[in-house]
């Protein structure tokens, strides 16, 4: 389990919220977030489903973004958080970015970074024997207010 995965805030409240968040642990060992991402979740969120798991996951690891100059061009538009995920993920060559927001995923699938979604991690899971029923879980997600389209 050596692959770089850097995430974005959705996934990582999106999993709180059903308690599923250790699947990534449990996937890919650890995931890399960038400062921005850490104070959406747990500055931000405090409170809120993740705030308290992602700030003590000591195998969710924070990572400073060198290239501002990217980040600030994303900012035009992007979320901070989305941004600084995208270039980190370039700075990394990472194996994965996890990101859910569409136009976050065209920026980053048109620099070529391998990108999947919340969704693509809970199949993944499904398939590595670590969640039982995958449309149970998917309809927890939806009930906790997580919006996604299967088409």
């Amino acid at each position: 389990m050596s692959e770089i995965v850097i995430a974005d805030s959705s996934c990582l409240i999106g999993l709180s919220k059903i308690n599923k968040l250790d699947v990534l642990r449990q996937l890919f060992g650890r995931i890399l977030i960038p400062p921005a991402v850490f104070h959406e979740v747990v500055i931000l969120g405090a409170g809120r489903p993740g705030a308290e798991a992602v700030k003590n996951a000591i195998w969710i690891e924070t990572h400073e973004v060198k290239n501002q100059l990217a980040v600030r061009a994303f900012r035009l538009t992007l979320g901070v958080g989305e941004s600084e995920a995208i270039v980190l993920a370039a700075e990394y060559e990472a194996d994965f970015i996890i990101l859910d927001d569409w136009n976050a995923r065209q920026v980053a699938l048109a620099l070529s970074l391998p990108v999947i979604g919340t969704i693509a991690v809970l199949t993944k899971a499904t398939e590595k024997g670590l969640i039982e029923d995958l449309q149970a879980t998917l309809a927890e997600l939806r009930e906790a207010g997580f919006r996604f389209s299967l088409t």
